[in-house]
């Protein structure tokens, strides 16, 4: 990179400073190295559809494995802290031991990323699956994981990552609200939102009872705040603040449970700047459930209306799941739920009547998070098979972020040297303006941040741009 990086300097200095960024990207845009060196070097303001866990590169969570002495399961790649009863599992320092450290160190880099990815699971398994079976690395190690992303992305020349950080810790015990499983599933199956949202406030109540509220306070004050604050990671170059998530594989009582502890969170914390909800969109309680979740979104936003909360949804391709089932994710997202932005939107051109919900989220300043490599890597989809175009065609906003980078092997730059490449006529001006939407549609709470992230953005255009500028 840094050899690029010389060859790019080198270039300008050739060509006299002659040139604009806009008819510079024109000339290099079909040329990796070349547009690498330039975005690059571009700022690229924020990463906005960013997980923790699947942001941080397999190499530094094998190496804290061996260094605490791990065992891996030696044919799942999984490793835990304590020897598990069942599965074949070995210490790394056994491994070393018998000379089989090399060997299982590459298989776990191919299974905990897509590192040399040759096709022999699919795709959407590898991803999806690898994020248990290197989560136990992740635990008590979060502080060497903020430091990792913030020192890529100054690295880069990205100021601002909002990162889905971790759940909420509960040891909540609702086993005697179990019975609300049922209720809310028979409700949802008959689209009944009235008894949906009736059930809902009888859960609620029951959550507030039990002391909901003292779980959200722990976690800003004892984990986020804290590390926040001991890692003193906002400064005069960089800012993260964090997204609450709540998994769509649980139950209704425990999702919900969830959810209301994270809108709890991020209503009273500046740090906590929204609420998602992930795992595969394409999962059986993620269907089975899913129209019940945006219920609960818009139940959660009716108690927290200043909480903002971004959506996967559409995540979803022909293939995947039945054609049915890629016509309603993001209408009921957006229209249901009330979603500020949206994530992926894969699915938009089957969507129901998608030309309305296209035009709505361009009249509403409804954003879409597009993840080029995720979702060639997970989806097979790419190029003009992509629906970037047709966002682009109905002026839906549009922020370009990285998802899961260590677990893609991908960066920040790269999705704009994609981008770019892929599709000829996105301008440089328009692709200027993407970065700066994605500080303009943060979810950022404190209104003096994200006005000095732009003016900092503000200089750090003019600084590349002068590049390109006469002397």
């Amino acid at each position: 990179m840094t050899r690029i990086i010389t060859l790019f300097c080198i270039f300008i200095a050739q060509i006299g400073f002659s040139q604009t960024a806009d008819s510079y990207l024109e000339k290099i845009r079909n040329n990796e190295a070349l547009s690498t060196a330039f975005f690059q070097q571009m700022p690229k303001g924020g990463d906005l559809h960013h997980h923790f866990s699947g942001s941080i590169y397999a190499e530094p969570l094998l190496e804290r494995a061996i260094a605490e002495d791990f065992y891996l399961n030696l044919e799942t790649m999984e490793v835990s802290k304590t020897k598990p009863e069942k599965g074949n599992w070995q210490t790394f320092s056994s491994l070393k031991k018998e000379g089989k450290l090399d060997h299982y160190q590459q298989q776990v880099m191919q299974t905990w990323s897509a590192k040399d990815y040759n096709g022999s699971v699919p795709s959407d398994d590898l991803f999806f699956d690898s994020f248990q079976k290197f989560e136990p690395t992740i635990k008590g190690h979060f502080a060497e994981g903020m430091l990792e992303l913030k020192k890529r992305a100054l690295a880069e020349n990205v100021s601002y990552i909002e990162t889905q950080l971790s759940t909420i810790p509960c040891d909540m015990n609702v086993s005697d609200l179990a019975g609300f499983n049922s209720k809310l599933r028979q409700a949802a199956t008959q689209k009944d939102e009235k008894a949906t949202l009736k059930l809902l406030d009888e859960l609620y109540k029951s959550l507030e009872q039990k002391e909901a509220k003292k779980y959200a306070v722990d976690f800003n004050t004892n984990f986020i705040a804290k590390l926040h604050k001991d890692l003193k990671i906002d400064d005069e170059r960089f800012t993260m603040r964090y997204q609450n998530f709540v998994l769509r594989f649980m139950d209704p009582v425990d999702l919900f449970k969830n959810l209301t502890i994270a809108f709890i969170s991020a209503n009273s914390s500046k740090l906590v700047a929204g609420v998602n909800i992930v795992s595969p969109e394409h999962g059986e309680n993620s269907m089975k459930d899913y129209w019940l979740h945006m219920v609960m979104f818009k139940y959660c936003n009716s108690k927290f209306p200043a909480v903002k909360y971004t959506l996967h949804a559409g995540e979803l391709t022909l293939g995947l799941v039945q054609p049915e089932d890629l016509t309603w994710h993001i209408n009921d997202a957006i229209y249901i739920a009330g979603a500020n932005r949206i994530g992926h939107g894969v699915d938009i051109a089957y969507e129901a009547n998608s030309y309305d919900l296209l035009r709505n989220m361009a009249k509403n300043n409804i954003p879409i998070e597009i993840n080029l490599t995720s979702n060639e890597f997970i989806l097979k989809v790419k190029e003009n098979r992509h629906p970037f175009t047709l966002y682009k065609e109905f002026n839906v906003p549009i922020v370009i972020s990285t998802d899961d980078a260590g677990i893609l092997r991908t960066n920040m730059t790269e999705q704009y040297v994609l981008l770019a490449k892929r599709y000829k006529d996105v301008s440089y001006a328009t692709i200027k303006q993407y970065v700066y939407n994605s500080i303009n549609y943060s979810f950022i709470q404190d209104d003096s941040v994200k006005k000095q992230l732009l003016k900092d953005l503000d200089a750090r255009f003019k600084t590349f741009e002068d590049k390109f500028s006469k002397n």
